[in-house]
């Protein structure tokens, strides 16, 4: 009864977004304009109805129902309660249907508060929304139905992909889909604006606020996707370029781009065709990500689905929204008016830049992830790794970089290099001698050697716009700018220790043996049998101690079984420091009684995910303060109007 009413809830959502669709696009002609009273009411209800349709969904998997396909398919009776409420959208169908979810409330939610936009682009808006959402809809209710019934019932479910059994899944996956989400209505809204030609600060100021959002949760999600992958696969990496790693990057690269020019519009009217073209870009980055992950075309942990028909639904509804903006967007551009201008050496100036450097990395992404598809498909077989990624997207990064440091202490407008020149000066002391330091290190490569030393630079760089302020008084825009840069350098540096310093080692130990990795000496003690509520292992307990003297610690890599589905994984284990992380990972033992260890020492590692974390507060930071602004902006308005109506009443009874 469950599957069913959600199911109903699912139908009945994607009726009221077609009537959305209608009623809005109506709503803006003179004979339909008593329709416009609907459009709103209808946004709130079918977001509700689709939330009802995925909480259904949890509830089939919690309660481990296997008449239902998608849970016999992914989940399991012994599985952990957690593994199973996350395993509602560990799969194909149910990511979708998260995706709508969340794509309907945001709908309902801007249905709801904004109140800024003229009504006429506001209808046009939320006409584009309901667009979008009723093409997942149509690929949810004909190709991808999460809620179809099986028969007969087997007897026990099929079991999640181990790889998935973990924490990650729970939070990786939700925080991605609000980053996409948030660019659907970044791109409703520049549809809206050019259905209805009322591209400006107003439109900047209500879009704001979403992509801001939007490219929170997408950083948070790529920085929690990447430590996941680093501690459960076990191959000692925190970013391999796979295609389905490049599919989450390129949405949080156009979404940087976009965030940048949406305040040079919402707070100096510039950058207007700009910023309405990557808010259209930004959102087609997340669709064809969604055609990477579920068209079938990839090999990946991260794909769901192998179905080419469903993959040609999807590439179908890419086609009609991406190309549909665009045309829109071809058709309407002349009558975007330019907007205030700058000078080159302005801070608007700076953040054009750095948009261009990064529409130039985000370009290079995209060819190097869909050109072996390409490439697969004409019959050739090609490789794009690193090699090509690093020193291709380095030839824009560093500009970028140098750039960074510089553009937050530039005016607005017009400005002179020379003002901000004696600024400078200890930034670019520590660049240099950050690169002194690398060469006499010796041994490093290029590429490390100028992220060290651009960090160095660049987290000094980033607190100089707090000089000379009031720290108390400063907005929370300002914190939020400077510690997401701050957490750029961060990671950077992390970046940069982990590729030159690293050391890795494969060795097989006997019981008792020991053997050193960097500065740690590490001791197979023992190999225990252990069992889990839907697996068992191998529980190495390794021995380490840091340098000489240090204390002795314990490690416990496992090689663990599971048989729901069958199929066998590696636990690593992981020891941090202030400087670097221990990694371990335990592999078979040989004929000789002998077992394999893989041991890295990463120094600095850590920061890498402390720099995500950071770039996120910042974008928390920044939303809190222009939230605030808003309401206090709405707050002074009311009450001005609600002045201005006693003193209209006062008037009105001495009369």
């Amino acid at each position: 009864m469950t599957a069913e009413l959600g199911l109903a809830a699912l139908w009945l959502a994607a009726a009221l977004a077609g009537l959305q669709l209608l009623a809005g696009a109506l709503a803006l002609t003179d004979r339909g304009a008593m329709l416009a009273g609907i459009v709103r009411p209808v946004a709130v209800v079918q977001g509700v109805l689709a939330l009802v349709a995925f909480l259904a969904l949890i509830a089939v998997f919690a309660d481990t129902d296997l008449s239902v396909k998608l849970v016999a398919m992914n989940s399991h009776s012994l599985k952990p309660m957690i593994f199973k409420i996350a395993g509602a959208w560990g799969n194909h169908e149910g990511s979708m249907l998260l995706w709508v979810t969340v794509m309907g409330m945001a709908g309902g939610v801007v249905a709801l508060i904004e109140r800024r936009l003229p009504e006429p682009a506001m209808l046009a808006t939320l006409a584009g929304q309901a667009f979008v959402s009723l093409g997942f809809y149509a690929f949810l209710l004909i190709a991808s139905n999460p809620f179809e019934r099986l028969s007969p019932v087997p007897e026990e479910g099929n079991g999640l992909n181990p790889l998935l059994q973990d924490l990650g899944l729970a939070f990786h996956p939700p925080t991605l889909y609000l980053g996409y989400v948030g660019l659907s209505v970044a791109f409703s809204f520049a549809i809206g604006a050019l259905v209805t030609r009322q591209v400006g600060p107003a439109f900047a100021r209500a879009m704001r606020p979403w992509v801001l959002g939007a490219w929170i949760f997408l950083t948070l999600g790529i920085t929690a996707g990447s430590y996941w992958a680093y501690y459960e696969l076990g191959w000692g990496g925190w970013w391999f370029w796979d295609p389905v790693e490049n599919a989450s990057l390129m949405p949080w690269l156009a979404a940087t781009a976009l965030l940048h020019s949406v305040s040079v519009l919402a707070s100096r009217d510039a950058l207007r065709a700009w910023t309405v073209m990557l808010g259209v870009v930004a959102f087609s980055m997340s669709m064809i990500g969604t055609f990477l992950v579920r068209s079938g075309i990839l090999t990946s942990v991260h794909a769901f689905a192998v179905d080419p028909q469903r993959g040609s639904f999807i590439l179908a509804l890419l086609a009609i929204n991406i190309g549909g903006a665009l045309t829109l967007f071809a058709l309407r551009a002349g009558t975007v008016s330019e907007g205030e201008r700058f000078m080159p050496v302005s801070r608007e100036g700076a953040l054009v830049f750095n948009n261009v450097m990064l529409s130039a990395i985000l370009g290079i992404v995209l060819f190097g992830t869909l050109y072996p598809l390409v490439a697969e498909a004409m019959g050739a077989k090609v490789s794009v790794g690193p090699p090509y990624f690093n020193p291709m997207g380095a030839l824009f990064a560093v500009p970028m970089l140098v750039v960074l440091a510089v553009g937050p202490l530039l005016r607005w407008r017009r400005d002179r290099f020379s003002r901000v020149r004696r600024l400078l000066v200890i930034p670019a002391m520590l660049v240099g001698t950050g690169v002194i330091a690398m060469v006499a290190l010796g041994g490093v490569a290029l590429l490390p050697t100028l992220g060290f030393a651009l960090a160095l630079g660049l987290g000094w760089a980033s607190v100089l716009p707090l000089k000379g302020r009031n720290l108390r008084r400063t907005p929370l825009p300002i914190w939020g700018m400077v510690v997401a840069h701050f957490g750029i350098a961060v990671s950077l540096l992390g970046m940069s220790c982990e590729s030159a310093f690293s050391i890795e080692k494969l060795v097989a130990v006997k019981m008792g043996d020991a053997t050193g990795v960097g500065p740690w000496q590490v001791k197979l003690d023992a190999v225990e049998p252990m069992a889990g509520p839907n697996w068992t292992a191998l529980e190495a307990r390794l021995l380490v101690r840091y340098g000489d003297h240090g204390k002795v610690m314990q490690l416990d890599p496992q090689s663990r079984s599971f048989w729901a589905p069958p199929q066998q994984t590696s636990e690593s284990a992981l020891l941090t420091r202030w400087n670097g992380q221990l990694y371990a990972v335990l592999g078979g033992e040989a004929d000789d009684g002998r077992w394999q260890l893989r041991l890295w020492w990463k120094p600095f590692v850590p920061l890498i995910w402390l720099g995500g974390l950071l770039i996120a507060l910042g974008g928390v930071l920044a939303l809190f303060g222009r939230v605030a602004s808003d309401l206090r902006r709405i707050f002074a308005r009311e009450k001005i109007a609600y002045r201005r109506g006693r003193i209209a009443q006062l008037e009105s009874s001495r009369e």
